[in-house]
């Protein structure tokens, strides 16, 4: 099993691999001092990476085609159609690179605060597709801290009869409490992500982590 640091990850999860580009562009958007312009370029570069990563892990089927030349090229089609779901405010910032990948692809959106009496995430809006049943789910949210928030959307989506294994979560740094969380409750979830940190501080922060991601 695949560890990073002394955590081992669980085979639901997918890291990107930790090349030196990837290194630099997480140091950049981890650097307290980084202006807001450069935080936005280079962290839609990571969520393209992560976007071309997950579609990936989707399924596909044995397509031929004719090139131009006559001949015939045997090669993938994808199997089915698929959306996005952000979890606002911050996921919102992911839909873009979804879209530079997949054209006309179909987004959602999905509003989670938590209640001031219980302390526990309320669904206060969602915006679906009609026929997100149908669809494999990529569920963007950039930040996976204690996963309370993450694994109320995945309720919002089953409840709209999205099976659990059509769903993909991407996002850019996990907690390792917060995979343990999710996985604990829908272990047939696929998570994509950039880098998983060290874990929690006692504000419920992700550590190193880069703060709250917002533009």
């Amino acid at each position: 099993m695949a560890k990073s640091g002394d955590y081992e990850i669980p085979p639901q999860v997918i890291v990107l691999d930790a090349t030196a580009q990837l290194k630099a562009l997480m140091s950049i958007i981890r650097g307290k001092t980084t202006q807001r312009g450069d935080f936005i370029f280079y962290s839609d570069r990571v969520i393209r990476l992560l976007v071309e990563e997950a579609l990936n892990h989707l399924p596909f089927v044995e397509k031929e085609v004719i090139t131009p030349t006559g001949a015939k090229y045997d090669g993938l089609g994808f199997k089915g159609q698929i959306c996005g779901v952000s979890i606002m405010r911050a996921g919102e910032a992911m839909e873009q690179g979804l879209r530079d990948c997949c054209r006309s692809v179909r987004i959602g959106k999905i509003l989670i605060q938590r209640d001031e009496e219980t302390a526990m995430p309320q669904l206060y809006y969602a915006k679906l597709p009609p026929d997100i049943s149908k669809r494999f789910c990529l569920l963007l949210d950039p930040m996976l801290a204690t996963g309370g928030s993450a694994n109320k959307a995945i309720e919002v989506l089953l409840d709209h009869g999205v099976p659990e294994e059509n769903i993909l979560f991407v996002n850019l740094i996990c907690a390792p409490e917060g995979i343990e969380k999710m996985l604990a409750v829908y272990p047939k979830i696929k998570i994509v992500t950039a880098e998983i940190d060290a874990g929690l501080d006692e504000n419920k922060y992700i550590i190193p982590g880069l703060g709250d991601f917002g533009w």
